[in-house]
């Protein structure tokens, strides 16, 4: 089992919208590297903390469990979608998505809480100009996090 992060605007996809779903697609991932984490390397059982960002209280907010492993994102091939890719064939299909399911909220864990512990200093997503939507967690990280919860 390995650990992962998803960010998420919560305008478009929240924590609470995961837990009203209980399952959801992970789509619209349109970053080559963020894309090859989902095809190559994600796997069913892998935990997810998920982010919220571009919003008020930016942070880990909640986990998620991967419960389907990469398949094409069927948003590449819709031209009314946003994430319409008009280069995607269905023999090669570009882009994939996994899809994950709600396991419980967590109290907020900021960004800038983060940022203060050194123990969290070499995670992606504290590193300056880090834009990936998906990135990886190690097992000492992802314990650290929970603990910053006082849930765990």
């Amino acid at each position: 089992m390995a650990y992962w992060l998803f960010k998420t605007e919560p305008d478009t996809f929240s924590i609470d919208t995961l837990k009203q779903q209980k399952v959801s697609p992970w789509e619209g991932v349109r970053n080559y590297q963020a894309r090859n984490m989902l095809r190559d390397e994600i796997k069913c059982g892998d935990q997810v903390l998920i982010y919220h960002s571009s919003c008020k209280d930016i942070g880990v907010v909640g986990i998620a469990k991967v419960v389907k492993e990469a398949y094409p994102d069927h948003f590449q091939f819709e031209p009314t979608s946003g994430y319409f890719d008009p280069k995607a064939t269905l023999e090669n299909p570009p882009w994939v998505m996994v899809d994950i399911e709600y396991q419980q909220h967590l109290r907020l864990v900021s960004l800038a809480r983060m940022k203060k512990v050194a123990e969290l200093a070499e995670m992606p997503l504290v590193k300056r100009g880090n834009r990936l939507s998906v990135m990886p967690v190690t097992s000492a990280q992802w314990q650290h996090i929970l603990a910053m919860t006082g849930q765990f």
